[in-house]
């Protein structure tokens, strides 16, 4: 049995969370809520980067492990029990550092400072805490945590139909969680299991194929399955995600794509393929089937929207298509191969939080300045805002895969990998990114350049503070992009458990 408490986790997982109770008792002013919010966003990124750069490759499988004894009984086994291993710490720091962003491109809300704030940090706890869990009730209490705060920064601070697609989205999330409680409650209720102890789990979890599970263990796998699904999305259960992307503030937005989706598809990597060894391969088929559908048909949508954040809420289905086509390559069950594809997959969940933080950080920008997402309307603003074109540019590229740019690494390995396992859907998969670089040029041809607007004449280029995380992007989606390893490696330590229970 795992065992211990370091505190770091602890301290990672609960600072957001004590920084919006303090936002609420403490902070007087909305300049005060500003800048202690600024404060705990640098602390947590601080401790994001502790918690990545201090993980050893060669040390055990979870590190900065915290345990406390929690429903300790015969009838419920559960434990307050937070870990992190190779695929959980690059997401820890993809949260930490998004987190931040997300504080910094709401400086300049004016309606309810404290409460924005104070559910923007909630609801990065959260995020945190689902991705350090190793306890199953546990990792269902912060999968549920997380709904209220997204629900309350689109419902109060977005736009247009606000309260409509606030509402869809936890319908769609809510249904999602149903399906994972009965999962979880099924697998503990299996008599050789009887913990939510997911280190057991992903130790044992060929056990699960045994005659005695409450539901039969393919039934587990879907049950679970249809609740990241609908998380990443996937197609068909994609529908609340452009509502939720076209309504909320702009840092709803970028924790939304950057980190909220993610969420999907780490419960994919750690559930679906850690503990359903059996299940992953029968229906790797599956996966590749529906993996191949969401990026073609998000791509092909993605080409007809006229809003900059719709186009970017399509694209994002197009995109987490891959990772389903990465997970799918388990179909080879042999070593390095099976290794690049699952590798690709969680490469992915990085990149494309990068990348999709940095386009809505500029589209915000955009829309803050000149007051449309419209993109017939727009036209010539790398004349007025150089430097948010510039981040447009980058971010564009690094999402159409421009090798050099991150985006490259992670498709890059998961071609690699669903090539050996399904070389004629993986091919059509490519097409997905063929029509990436349509939509994506073309979208930069009308919004950034051409002849300049007249009523664009009195445009400003981004402010310190709102150059301060786009800079941050870029410099991590361009040193990912040059020099993946750090990252790949880390991947790499976190998957070699799943790889060999394949073999």
């Amino acid at each position: 049995m795992v065992t211990g408490f370091t505190g770091l986790l602890t301290v990672t997982v609960f600072l957001p969370a004590a920084g919006a109770l303090a936002l609420l008792l403490l902070a007087r002013s909305d300049r005060a809520a500003r800048l202690l919010a600024f404060a705990v966003g640098v602390a947590e990124l601080a401790l994001s980067l502790v918690v990545f750069f201090g993980f050893q490759r060669g040390g055990e499988r979870f590190q900065w492990v915290d345990r406390l004894p929690w429903f300790a009984s015969e009838t419920l086994n559960a434990s307050y029990f937070l870990g992190v291993d190779g695929l959980s710490a690059p997401l820890v720091l993809l949260t930490g550092l998004l987190g931040l962003c997300a504080v910094l491109a709401s400086w300049r809300i004016t309606l309810r400072v404290r409460e924005h704030f104070a559910w923007l940090l909630l609801l990065q706890t959260a995020v945190l805490g689902v991705f350090t869990s190793l306890d199953l009730l546990l990792f269902f209490l912060f999968w549920e945590l997380e709904l209220l705060p997204m629900y309350m920064l689109i419902a109060i601070w977005g736009g247009g139909r606000k309260e409509y697609s606030a509402m869809k989205f936890l319908i769609f999330t809510i249904t999602g969680s149903a399906f994972m409680l009965v999962a979880i409650v099924a697998v503990f209720l299996t008599p050789q299991v009887g913990t939510f102890d997911m280190t057991q789990l992903l130790a044992h979890g060929v056990g699960l194929s045994g005659a005695d599970l409450l539901l039969p263990a393919s039934a587990l796998f879907w049950l679970f399955f249809l609740a990241f699904a609908i998380k990443l999305p996937v197609w068909p259960l994609h529908t609340w995600l452009p509502d939720a992307h076209t309504d909320a503030p702009t840092a709803g937005s970028v924790m939304l794509a950057g980190v909220l989706l993610k969420m999907g598809g780490y419960g994919l990597l750690r559930i679906n393929v850690g503990i359903f060894h059996q299940q992953t391969q029968q229906f790797a088929w599956a996966l590749m089937a529906l993996g191949v559908i969401s990026v073609l048909y998000g791509a092909v949508v993605t080409i007809r929207q006229t809003d900059l954040k719709r186009l970017i809420a399509y694209s994002s289905v197009s995109h987490m298509g891959l990772v389903l086509v990465g997970i799918a390559s388990v179909q080879v069950g042999l070593g390095e191969l099976t290794d690049t594809g699952l590798s690709g997959a969680a490469m992915q969940l990085f990149t494309h939080g990068t990348i999709t933080g940095l386009l809505f950080l500029a589209v915000g920008l955009v829309y803050d300045k000149a007051h449309t997402r419209y993109i017939p309307d727009l036209g010539g603003l790398a004349n007025r805002m150089p430097l948010v074109a510039i981040a447009f540019l980058i971010a564009g590229l690094a999402s159409l895969g421009l090798p050099g740019l991150s985006g490259f690494v992670s498709e890059l390995l998961v071609f690699l990998g669903g090539f050996q396992a399904y070389p004629w859907p993986t091919a059509l998969a490519v097409l997905g990114i063929i029509l990436a670089a349509g939509y994506i040029l073309w979208m930069m041809e009308r919004c950034l350049f051409g002849a300049a607007r007249e009523r664009f004449d009195h445009l400003t280029d981004a402010s310190f503070v709102e150059a301060l995380p786009l800079v941050l992007l870029i410099i991590v989606i361009v040193a990912v992009g040059v020099y993946p390893a750090p990252l790949t490696q880390v991947f790499q330590a976190g998957l070699a458990p799943m790889v060999d229970a394949f073999r």
